[in-house]
């Protein structure tokens, strides 16, 4: 009764003092709300602690709190001897309060302009102007359920767009919501999610990024402009002071991304990761970005049926040991974070999480910092909340012991000075020894651990003792043991006495039979310091691979010194290819070439009886990438490829072993106009932004034919312009046309005089403008999928209209048809050595096309355009010297230096040149057989792959997962819960695919 009165007179107090602007409806309650909570250990911050400590609270706030205070006159005394007070946690990511946005509808066909009323912008994945505080409502029970765990403030958003709007930063003090808002716009959120937008631009992770990019150059233009009205914009704009928050979806690289976004903008985002950010740590840590953490730890899988286990991937093993030591790893690299209960199935797991990393290594500091000072911080509300310091509210949380301690619990949340109790019934401590009687047998059982978790065996002698399963209640106890020579179990049930326990229960045998446990004593001081020591241990790890893969790195690769020796070397410069010669490669560039050269202290390789070749390069690849068509608009060429390099896709290690060093990572063929291509380096190990190739030129995806016109799409696309092949050329001219209009309006606009361009508003940055523009100006070079003859004549055409050529023709099975009028025009072709009778565009595919084209004076290639026949591009180029008598020398050059002259990559790839880069392959049998084998791999004078490491790895991965899986049984066998495995089939990306996105 004094409990519930303290309470009503806490909240009418409040009342007293909050609800200025409302209305009285009876008699004022002038009573102010004092209370003197005193002898608690309390923690004023993450890392100030005070023993036997007062702290004083006035309407709602923290006066004073110290050890030396005398409580004044008029307070309410709360005596919390024994317990702890900690600052309430911030909880930085919830939807509290906050109503989700409508769902979806399901129409016919695609959308593609918005279709909301009123001065917006075009794309609805853009919800700048959505505020969280105009829908705020707070609800107790939801309030209720956080409180219980210690959180005292939230940041709330709506979790809608690529652009969320703001959130709104409240407490949880059960009042009304003009009373609760701390800060009404808490921070402006951020994703790669649409949300509920219908619009089919942007749908892959390329597209994405595009769009907020051109986002922020558009509200920077919007800010010196009086032409329109855009509400979007505007909020944009408004916005950019608050704290930028980006829920970096889909895994690290996704937080590598986001970061950039950020960078290319000056602005710092503070990232939501995933989890799994210790397996990039090192770029992640150069971020400098202050990160948002969730605790959701993977369950076990549940491996105790081998074929099960064959489901369960390496790097989901792994993660699954590695991911509770997340923080740890971050806060000892000097990452700040917060953490977060987003993401948790039950959110009353938390404080279990929390222990849970603590024991992987996260230090209690740096864990109270991360739930108090640091989300505070991060949404700039530390003069309110995070820590118990005079002036601020008084949130803070009650505890019955350290909180992490595993069996501490909450008992009393206070928030604005209003205290929400939640004492929970302790259950007695049972730890102890006891003389065990069951029928005529006796055992000595002991009894071990805290109250909650204890657990029992039975002393059979000093080598023996049998595991008891056991459940203790306040009143009631059960055990069940089998011993080594019994059938079946031993099943007790009983209850507490004065003495211990006794009951009834069943032998082996199925008879039934009374009990008792009588205490003897305490459990022996030596027990008892080894089960504290058991308890304390930190488990055991594997190591962290780059990538987190199978085949990975624990230690990257070193740049070697290395001397080939008698080997046949394919230079596939002047003198073709040289017997018995020797290659020195040193820092990673081709030093030497010759015969009997000097080691000068290189690693020395006899190479007789082998074949030394440039590394191979793939002109046309889809691996290595998350998403590879952003097909939604006829003209995507402000997408990057780059956007969706994934350095952890296996591919690129297969392809090692096959001797590939480098590709042109392209975007699809779902429309004319596609995204910007990603040229790279098969660094295996290495992040998305060390697989690019430095100083590379710009290259960028077209594409005719079937796909573009979306032949075979459904009856539902049929709107999108264009659905005929005149349509397309149609395309191609209107855009340059606008990008040549485009670049003469900058033009004009930069021979103003400065004191002319302050008047006048500068021209809007168009990325989609700025990329043709670069075509025109031979910037970017295009790499068009093509097919049919008519329509490679046509695009070289509209070319050669405004001024420049096409680059390359990829795929291009006709190009044998107009071969003459290429080489007159200076484009390239890469095709396939043999593909036909797949669609209907290849019917007239032939296996000389290769041959032919290169007798016409075309710079020509064999790609993959496939992440299988990538492997083997050796024998594909093999195939022109089978149907087109092409020499030996100039076969193997389709497949290295005539790619390189295609992507301008000649000057430091595709030939064994002295002062090239050292991308070389040692095969073990001509390079242009089908027995040949790559017995090592080289990159920038690394070894990527080699034969020997191969069969290394291979050992050490089937012990790893050995490991890891006869550590998941045990963790299923010792209660842990576990969850069924499901194969994750990889998905290889082509040409024509539309699925929206693949992620890690």
């Amino acid at each position: 009764m004094n409990k519930l009165l303290l309470a009503m007179l806490m909240v009418v107090a409040h009342f007293s003092y909050a609800q200025e602007t409302f209305p009285v409806n009876g008699v004022k309650d002038e009573r102010p709300g004092r209370f003197a909570l005193t002898n608690a250990t309390i923690f004023v911050d993450y890392q100030t602690t005070l023993e036997n400590a007062t702290l004083l609270i006035t309407d709602g706030k923290v006066e004073r709190v110290g050890t030396d205070i005398s409580v004044p006159s008029g307070y309410t005394i709360v005596d919390l001897s024994g317990k702890y007070i900690y600052p309430a946690i911030v909880e930085p990511y919830t939807n509290y309060g906050v109503p989700a946005a409508s769902k979806k509808k399901n129409g016919n066909g695609p959308q593609y302009e918005s279709e909301r009323k009123g001065p917006y912008g075009w794309n609805d994945a853009i919800q700048s102007t959505y505020h969280a505080v105009s829908e705020f409502a707070p609800n107790d029970d939801s309030a209720d359920e956080l409180r219980k765990l210690g959180v005292g403030t939230v940041n709330a958003f709506r979790a809608n767009g690529l652009m969320r709007g703001t959130s709104v930063v409240a407490t949880l003090a059960g009042l009304p919501a003009q009373e609760v808002v701390v800060k009404e716009k808490g921070a402006v959120h951020f994703s790669f999610q649409t949300g509920t937008s219908q619009q089919e631009y942007p749908n892959s992770i390329m597209g994405k990024v595009a769009l907020l990019r051109q986002t922020y150059y558009d509200a920077k233009w919007y800010q010196n402009q009086s032409e329109q009205v855009n509400l979007s914009l505007q909020s944009f704009n408004d916005a950019q002071d608050l704290p930028q928050v980006f829920e970096a979806n889909g895994g690290k690289l996704r937080v590598l991304l986001a970061d950039k976004v950020g960078d290319e903008f000056g602005v710092q985002y503070i990232i939501k990761g995933n989890g799994d950010e210790y397996q990039r740590l090192n770029e992640i840590k150069k971020t400098n970005a202050r990160l948002i953490l969730p605790l959701n730890f993977p369950a076990a899988y549940d491996v105790s049926d081998p074929l099960d286990a064959l489901d369960v991937s390496l790097a989901d093993m792994k993660h699954w040991e590695l991911a509770p030591a997340n923080p740890s790893f971050l806060a000892k690299a000097g990452v700040e974070f917060a953490l977060t209960m987003d993401g948790l199935k039950d959110r009353s797991t938390f404080w279990k999480n929390v222990r849970k990393a603590v024991s992987y290594g996260l230090s209690e500091t740096d864990a109270l910092k991360a739930m108090t000072q640091t989300p505070a911080s991060m949404l700039r509300v530390d003069n309110q909340v995070g820590s118990l310091k005079s002036g601020k509210l008084a949130n803070f949380f009650v505890a019955d012991k350290s909180i992490f301690e595993e069996d501490a619990s909450i008992e009393q949340t206070w928030v604005q000075g209003v205290q929400h109790e939640y004492k929970k019934p302790q259950l007695p401590d049972y730890a102890g020894k006891y003389e065990l009687n069951v029928g005529a047998q006796s055992w000595v059982m002991e009894v071990s651990g805290k109250p909650g978790s204890q657990s029992a065996k039975l002393v059979i002698n000093d080598s023996t003792s049998v595991k008891v399963k056991s459940k203790f209640t306040d009143t009631q106890v059960s055990f069940t043991y089998k011993q080594e020579d019994d059938e079946s179990e031993t099943r007790l049930s009983g209850w507490v006495t004065d003495a211990g326990f006794s009951g009834n229960g069943s032998t082996p045998s199925d008879t039934w039979i009374s009990w008792k446990a009588e205490r003897v004593g305490d459990l022996d001081e030596k027990e008892s310091e080894e089960a504290k020591e058991d308890e304390e241990e930190k488990p055991e790890l594997g190591d962290v691979i780059y990538p987190f893969v199978a085949y990975g790195w624990k230690t990257a690769p070193q740049q070697e010194n290395i001397l080939f020796k008698n080997a046949t070397v394919w230079t596939l410069e002047d003198d073709g290819k040289l017997e018995n010669a020797d290659v020195l490669i040193e820092n990673g560039k081709i030093a030497a070439v010759g015969t009997d050269l000097e080691t000068n202290g290189a690693k020395v390789i006899d190479a007789s009886g082998m074949h030394l070749t440039p590394g191979i390069i793939d002109e046309h690849s889809h691996i290595a990438l998350s998403s590879v068509n952003e097909g939604s608009h006829a003209i995507t060429a402000e997408v990057r490829m780059y956007d969706a390099v994934d350095s952890e896709d296996i591919d690129m290690y297969r392809q090692l072993a096959g001797g590939v060093t480098a590709a042109q990572l392209l975007h699809g063929s779902a429309n004319p106009v596609g995204g910007q291509s990603a040229l790279v380096k098969f660094r295996w190990g290495a992040s998305p932004e060390k697989l690019k190739i430095a100083g590379a030129d710009g290259f960028i995806k077209f594409a005719l034919g079937e796909n573009v016109k979306q032949s075979n799409w459904g009856s539902d696309y049929r709107t999108r312009f264009p659905q005929t092949r005149m349509g397309v050329e149609q395309v191609y001219m209107d855009g340059f046309t606008r990008a040549k209009e485009y670049g003469e309006a900058k033009a004009r606009y930069a021979a103003l005089s400065k004191k002319v361009q302050a008047k006048t508003a500068a021209p809007r940055t168009d990325l989609q403008m700025e990329t043709l523009l670069e075509i025109i100006n031979k910037e970017r070079f295009i790499t068009c999928h093509s097919y049919v003859q008519s329509e490679i004549n046509m695009l070289m055409k509209v070319a050669e209209k405004f001024d420049f050529r096409v680059n390359t023709f990829t795929h291009i099975l006709e190009g044998y048809k107009v071969a003459d009028k290429m080489a007159a025009h200076g484009a390239g072709g890469s095709t396939f050595a043999d593909w036909w009778a797949y669609k209907f565009e290849v019917k007239d595919a032939i296996p000389y096309n290769a041959s032919l084209m290169s007798m016409a004076g075309v710079v020509s290639a064999i790609n993959s355009d496939d992440g299988e026949m990538a492997r083997r591009l050796n024998q594909e180029a093999a195939k022109s010297i089978k149907y087109g008598g092409m020499s030996e020398v100039e076969a193997l050059k389709l497949v290295t230096l005539n790619p390189a002259k295609l992507l301008h990559l000649d000057d430091q790839m595709g030939s064994i040149k002295v002062g090239k880069d050292a991308d070389v392959v040692l095969w073990d049998n001509h390079p242009l057989s089908i027995y040949a084998q790559a017995e090592m791999t080289l990159v920038d004078g690394k070894v990527m792959f080699s034969r020997e490491r191969d069969a290394e790895l291979r050992k050490e991965i089937a012990a790893e997962r050995a490991r890891l899986i006869a550590k998941m049984i045990a963790a299923k066998n010792g209660g842990a819960k576990t969850q069924k495995p499901k194969k994750k089939e990889k998905h290889y990306f082509e040409c024509e695919d539309i699925i929206h996105s693949q992620i890690h």
